[in-house]
């Protein structure tokens, strides 16, 4: 995903979490400050998930296919670089408790058989 394709769609979801806590708002006139903050800490939950899943996937981590022996990780077991497995997806639960869905390289050692689904 480019740089600006991703500007957009984080802009359009801060707008969402913008127009969505205004309406919230508007039908809400006589809240508490703790009920104007849960609310508006359940929308900017739904970008923080956004941006920590799209920032992970353009990490150079998300796929280690092309990736030279030197820049591919190691084994913790034997030390050993670990080989592009192909792509897996995993599902991750924000502080927040919010899911975001990770597809990236898996990667294996070729002497232990230990798997890594690189972080960052």
């Amino acid at each position: 995903m480019g740089g600006r394709e991703m500007d957009g769609q984080w802009r359009e979801v801060a707008e969402e979490v913008l127009t969505g806590m205004k309406e919230w708002r508007q039908q809400h006139p006589r809240t508490t400050f703790t009920e104007i903050e849960v609310a508006l800490d359940e929308r900017l939950s739904r970008l923080r998930a956004r941006l920590l899943q799209d920032a992970a996937l353009t990490s150079a981590a998300a796929d280690l296919s092309g990736a030279s022996e030197t820049e591919r990780p190691w084994c913790a077991t034997c030390e050993r670089r670990l080989e592009a497995r192909g792509q897996r997806t995993r599902e991750l639960t924000t502080v927040q408790d919010r899911t975001i869905r990770l597809t990236r390289s898996y990667a294996a050692c070729p002497s232990c058989g230990n798997g890594l689904f690189p972080p960052g």
